[in-house]
């Protein structure tokens, strides 16, 4: 049977691109329910092709709007299919998850939705690990402007898979991502001097992040439309010898 493998929903950075949704990618494994890691613009939408919305988890890195606002559509599903699945979905994510989403999900401005009839909200604590079927993840606080989690993922044989969610260079993802098998990092710019500091990764310290952390394979995401892929991956390239890919949407990636 394969190990963990990566679908990929949504790759876009920042916001929905010409050829992809923004964040989200199921993650699949053995004795293990579907979870998708971040729940971007039109994630919804792609998730129908591999699996039933109705039955996946949400592991949430952060409350960017590019990485959350289609859980009020997952809401809708939930709440009025014609054959809406038992139980509340779970949902892990920062401290103020149910406020954020229950506010883009209200019937009217100033109300807040109670997401509480189909989430089963739960709260990322940095650096403690949580069980889920055969994994085990653990979230970590990266250097992003809110509260944002880099997610390490081991499955039962001990494959590890690390995705940076959103971050800035910083020593946390590179302890995060410290000896992976797979890496899914952002790389948002490429190395210009004039880049926003502290938000993104460039290709080139995407690279850097994964030859300090030999780590196994380098798989790039989160790049806007806006910026070049060939840049990225070259600059990514000429900092890390092993491996090296951009993700598209729909790609599927074995860690």
């Amino acid at each position: 049977m394969a190990g963990m493998r990566i679908t990929v929903l949504g790759c876009s950075g920042s916001v929905s691109g010409p050829d992809s949704p923004a964040s989200g990618y199921l993650l699949t494994a053995p004795d293990t329910p579907p979870l998708v890691m971040d729940f971007g613009p039109g994630v919804l939408g792609a998730l129908q092709k591999f699996a039933d919305p109705g039955e996946v988890s949400v592991f949430l890195t952060h409350l960017h709007a590019d990485h959350c606002l289609d859980l009020p559509g997952l809401l809708v599903w939930r709440r009025y299919h014609p054959h809406p699945p038992e139980g509340r979905a779970l949902v892990y994510g920062p401290s103020d998850t149910a406020r954020r989403i229950g506010v883009a999900s209200a019937e009217c401005g100033g109300d807040i939705d109670d997401i509480s009839d189909t989430i089963e909200l739960r709260h990322w604590a940095d650096g403690v690990p949580v069980t889920f079927g055969d994994l085990t993840i653990t979230a970590r606080r990266v250097n992003h402007p809110p509260e944002a989690y880099g997610l390490r993922v081991t499955d039962g044989t001990g494959r590890t898979l690390v995705y940076s969610g959103d971050t800035g260079m910083c020593e946390e993802v590179v302890e995060l991502a410290r000896g992976a098998d797979v890496l899914l990092a952002e790389a948002s710019w490429t190395h210009s001097p004039d880049r926003p500091k502290g938000v993104h990764l460039s290709g080139t310290e995407a690279g850097q992040v994964a030859r300090r952390a030999e780590v196994g394979e380098l798989l790039l995401t989160h790049i806007p439309p806006w910026t070049s892929r060939e840049d990225v991956i070259a600059e990514a390239k000429a900092e890390f010898s092993g491996p090296v890919h951009a993700v598209t949407a729909s790609g599927v990636y074995d860690v």
